[in-house]
């Protein structure tokens, strides 16, 4: 049985378990973008041109396709690059949701907050899937 240190000691250490890993997440959190895309478009800043419907559904494109590409070997090096650009573009909309929900109760804003490092760790996932691949 791995412990779940273990598991996470195995991430750090092997590129391709960390790609899986980042895939999964991508390829879920994609599919939820068109399964309940709504709690996606009220995050969209109202400063970011464009529909927030459209944005939703290109940002759950975006994430089943790189999701889709880390899978892959030989497309593994780019989407790390490109998943890690996308984390950084996405960051906006996590920094509204804080703004969004600072009226509400604090469980929503504890929420809101607790995702804004969240990104970090998993920009620096996807540069190591890039450099690792």
């Amino acid at each position: 049985m791995t412990t779940v240190a273990g598991r996470l000691s195995r991430l750090r250490s092997d590129p391709a378990a960390l790609a899986r890993a980042l895939a999964a997440m991508l390829l879920g959190i994609g599919a939820l973008h068109f399964a309940a895309p709504e709690p996606f478009d009220e995050i969209v800043p109202e400063e970011i041109p464009g529909d927030p419907r459209t944005l939703t559904y290109l940002s759950g494109v975006a994430e089943i396709g790189l999701g889709t590409a880390l899978l892959a070997p030989r497309t593994r090096r780019a989407a790390g690059y490109l998943s890690a650009l996308l984390f950084i573009a996405v960051y906006p909309a996590n920094l509204n949701m804080v703004r969004l929900w600072w009226d509400r109760p604090l469980p929503y804003k504890i929420v809101a907050l607790a995702r804004l490092p969240f990104q970090f760790p998993m920009i620096w996932a996807a540069l190591r899937v890039a450099r690792g691949s």
